[in-house]
């Protein structure tokens, strides 16, 4: 859901902090504010080696897989400050490299069951095989009593799409189990909304929040491998121990007492049980008109949870422009990974190689190029490593809410999130493909490389709603999610695929990914860093104001965001 934004006014020469820290740029520091890791001198060009070494450290056991409001989270905050010290940049958060950012830890245990009323029969679902479940409440102890299951199909209310999943009932005190993705999926009619390619509505956060809108006591989502667009086991292991949200009091969107996610196996038994072919459901539910269908069952359950009030931390450092600092080029990435799994057996450390210290690595990088650049900026650059991106894209979220340059004074931001490594391609791909004019800045600097732009191939992914950047899009500032394509120059597409899908089945949130010297290729992923430092060069050497392209649902909150004032002269104060 849209929230307000809390801007703040700037001035042409200095500039206020929402919480009313100055933000005045000033000189950037000499370079040896603090001490460069031992045994490696960093050079301030893009390049693998010191690439690797960002990696390999972020990345190392000693991290923890950098759970937010743990050890891990206070090696890794520091290091990236340390290593923003060392490159040159300022605090980026008035006189502060850290900006706090409250949670609520929540850790459901995990010995809950869902018991279900159904046929006459009753049986429990056991959690991390049949089920997942937990609450954003805050509550420690969330009990649902012979709650009413029902069946809302997508659980989509979209009225431009005259689609209404619950439609002619009243929701309270039910629970909704619901497909993941969009109606036009699994029958693939593009017809029915994007068809393959996935809406906001087909996000798994969009349903619950919806479900909660509507007044339902829970919702479940029925797992499948091709519309979640990963398997079973990335719910298990990201939806076991300590979860994080914002407060409640902090975020004016509903929150249901409990959500969670039905197995396929679970579901279809649950189904059949009603009389219902799962199958033969999807179908009906990607027709328009569905009407939601009792599953002639009850669920009781009592969720237990452990709450913890704790702070995470963004980490911000600040390139101040040469001529207009109060004008800002935006690059971030999210430190935060899935941390340690105590208690499981073997490597319980989930390192988050790829995911995403590669991308915390990338925009160090391109801060150290762009402090030594001559000529300098003459727009600051920000540099944003935020926490909680596993958690459902909070760092960013409460970044935007309280950012430390105005929303409109933001010429773009470019999000780097888990980069390639399986080495120079012909191509690059551009998630959201088609959305706003800081493409226009990329497909030149691409064609100087050989290499062409075009859109992700697993559309129905979402993947577009899944990254950092989606919450300045939502807000309406450009944002540019960009990364190695798949045609690889050694292999071509097949190897490119093969790489992906490996990662995809094998490493992304497991514990396997980890750095690996011996099979990453780093001169595409260097290769992708000098694109994307062209980007913000050009951005921030400039007077452009890329806007998003026309018919781009984001348009009208940038359009808005600068009414009234020219290009050259965005507006000074702005609220959605």
């Amino acid at each position: 859901m849209p929230r307000k934004l809390l801007l703040c006014l700037a001035a042409a020469a200095a500039l206020t902090a929402c919480k009313g820290e100055s933000n005045a740029p000033t000189a950037a520091p000499a370079t040896d504010a603090a001490p460069t890791a031992p045994g490696h001198a960093f050079s301030p060009e893009i390049n693998a080696g010191d690439f690797a070494e960002l990696v390999k450290t972020l990345a190392s056991d000693e991290f923890e897989g950098r759970s937010p409001g743990s050890k891990g989270e206070e090696l890794t905050v520091n290091y990236i400050r340390d290593q923003m010290q060392r490159i040159g940049l300022q605090p980026g958060n008035g006189d502060s490299w850290f900006q706090d950012v409250a949670m609520t830890e929540t850790t459901a245990d995990e010995s809950t069951v869902l018991t279900l009323d159904q046929a006459g029969k009753t049986r429990e679902l056991t959690f991390g095989t049949d089920m997942v479940i937990g609450t954003r409440s805050g509550q420690p102890d969330v009990k649902v009593e012979a709650s009413d299951l029902v069946f809302v199909g997508y659980g989509v209310d979209a009225p431009e799409q005259k689609w209404n999943d619950y439609a002619g009932q009243d929701w309270k005190g039910k629970t909704v189990v619901m497909f993941v993705n969009d109606p036009g999926f699994h029958v693939n009619d593009e017809k029915l909304f994007d068809g393959k390619r996935m809406t906001y509505y087909g996000r798994w956060t969009y349903k619950f929040e919806e479900a909660a809108r509507k007044g339902a006591a829970a919702a479940l989502i029925v797992h499948d491998t091709a519309g979640a667009s990963y398997g079973w086991d990335v719910v298990k292991n990201s939806w076991a121990g300590p979860q994080y949200d914002l407060p409640a009091k902090d975020d004016p969107e509903a929150r249901l007492p409990a959500q969670g996610w039905l197995s396929a196996d679970a579901a279809r038994q649950l189904f059949a049980e009603a009389g219902l072919d799962l199958d033969k459901a999807y179908k009906d539910a990607s027709k328009r008109g569905f009407k939601p269908v009792p599953l002639k069952a009850k669920v009781s359950f009592d969720l237990k949870s452990t709450i913890a009030e704790k702070k995470s931390r963004n980490v911000v450092g600040v390139l101040p422009g040469s001529k207009r600092a109060d004008e800002a080029v935006l690059y971030m990435a999210h430190w935060d990974h899935l941390g340690k799994h105590e208690g499981e057996q073997g490597d319980n450390i989930y390192n988050g190689a790829v995911d995403n210290a590669t991308g915390v690595a990338g925009i160090l990088e391109v801060a150290d190029a762009m402090v030594h650049q001559q000529p300098a900026p003459e727009r600051s650059v920000v540099f944003l490593a935020v926490t909680l991106e596993e958690s459902g894209l909070l760092g960013s979220k409460y970044y935007v809410s309280h950012p430390t340059f105005p929303l409109d004074k933001i010429a773009g931001v470019i999000n780097i999130d888990a980069m390639s490594v399986a080495g120079r391609a012909k191509d690059m791909t551009v998630t959201g493909f088609g959305s706003s004019e800081l493409e226009d800045i990329l497909k030149p600097l691409a064609a100087n490389q050989g290499r062409i732009l075009h859109g992700e191939t697993a559309v129905q992914s979402g993947f577009y709603f899944r990254s950092d950047h989606f919450n300045f899009a939502k807000a309406g500032v450009p944002a540019l999610y960009a990364d190695g394509g798949e045609d690889l120059r050694d292999g071509g597409v097949e190897a490119g695929r093969k790489a992906a899908e490996d990662y995809g089945s094998n490493r992304y949130h497991g514990p396997k990914d980890e750095f690996d010297p011996a099979t990453w290729k780093l001169d595409g992923t260097v290769e992708d860093l000098q694109l994307l430092y062209g980007v913000g060069k050009e951005l921030a050497g400039g007077d452009r104001w890329p806007n998003w392209y026309e018919g781009n649902p984001f348009k009208a909150a940038r359009d808005a965001m600068m009414k009234g004032k020219g290009a050259e002269a965005p507006a000074a104060e702005s609220a959605r």
